[in-house]
């Protein structure tokens, strides 16, 4: 039986990439009641300005908060972390969880002090990634990779499409460096869509590299401020797409691999 007590969780992202950070997160709090909002509707953000991103976010979390009035929101994701999180924070009591670029570990991490930023062209031009870079990053040689097609290709391979090897090696063949003898080790996901094809970037890679992940630093973030599971299974996750749509039958049938198996038909 679901804890009554356990906390809701929403998580947040523009499109499905944030079930990286969902099944992460239910790994550590499987008691915990879970809605997974994408944005499909404004899918993907790289498409809007700063401000209208800004209003968009807001907006749509803004309702989410009246309609399921969680104890916690996770923003898995990058484009609007880094730019709308702040914002959330100000206008929202509700705690939140931000997902941003991991430079400070890469660097820290990185025997070869040669690290590649893989993440989308908005994440990657945005001052708050240089800034991170400015302060973590200077004994490293860091690669703003920004990837115009990547997120767009996982979510193709998550619903069941062909994504052809080639298109993926060409959005990450720029993550690769060689510089005075000293090669990329560590490549930083910054995108929450890139982990979904991690299996394909592995065996892309024209060298073996640490792909780093953000979703395990978010789980143990949320134990931080939630603290340690009842010890009860919560519900199933529950899908909401802004847009209205159901996933189709290939789709949902992924969708259960990350734990999510109830949908909501409902635009937000």
């Amino acid at each position: 039986m679901p804890d009554p007590a356990a906390p809701t969780i929403l998580v947040f992202d523009s499109g499905l990439g944030g079930l990286t950070v969902l099944r992460e997160v239910k790994a550590v709090r499987p008691d915990a009641s879970y809605v997974y909002l994408a944005d499909d509707a404004a899918f993907p953000y790289g498409n809007l300005g700063e401000d209208e991103l800004t209003a968009r976010v807001r907006e749509v979390v803004g309702a989410a908060l009246a309609r399921y009035a969680p104890d916690l929101v996770i923003l898995a994701c990058n484009t609007a972390s880094t730019l709308a999180l702040a914002d959330l924070r100000a206008h929202f009591r509700v705690p939140f969880v931000g997902t941003v670029p991991a430079i400070k570990p890469a660097c820290a991490r990185s025997d070869s002090k040669c690290v590649a930023v893989l993440g989308t062209q908005a994440t990657v031009s945005r001052e708050y990634t240089r800034s991170l870079i400015r302060q973590f990053a200077a004994d490293c040689h860091v690669v703003l990779v920004g990837s115009p097609r990547l997120a767009t290709l996982a979510e193709a391979e998550l619903a069941g499409g062909p994504v052809a090897d080639a298109d993926i090696a060409a959005e990450i063949a720029p993550c690769f460096v060689d510089r005075e003898g000293r090669r990329t080790d560590i490549v930083v996901l910054a995108c929450t869509h890139y982990p979904l094809l991690l299996p394909r970037l592995r065996a892309l890679a024209p060298w073996p590299v640490d792909w780093l992940d953000p979703a395990p630093a978010i789980a143990r973030r949320v134990v931080d401020l939630l603290g340690q599971p009842s010890g009860t299974i919560g519900p199933p996750a529950q899908l909401v797409f802004t847009s209205g749509r159901r996933p189709a039958p290939a789709l949902a049938a992924a969708l259960t691999r990350y734990g999510v198996s109830r949908f909501e038909p409902a635009s937000t």
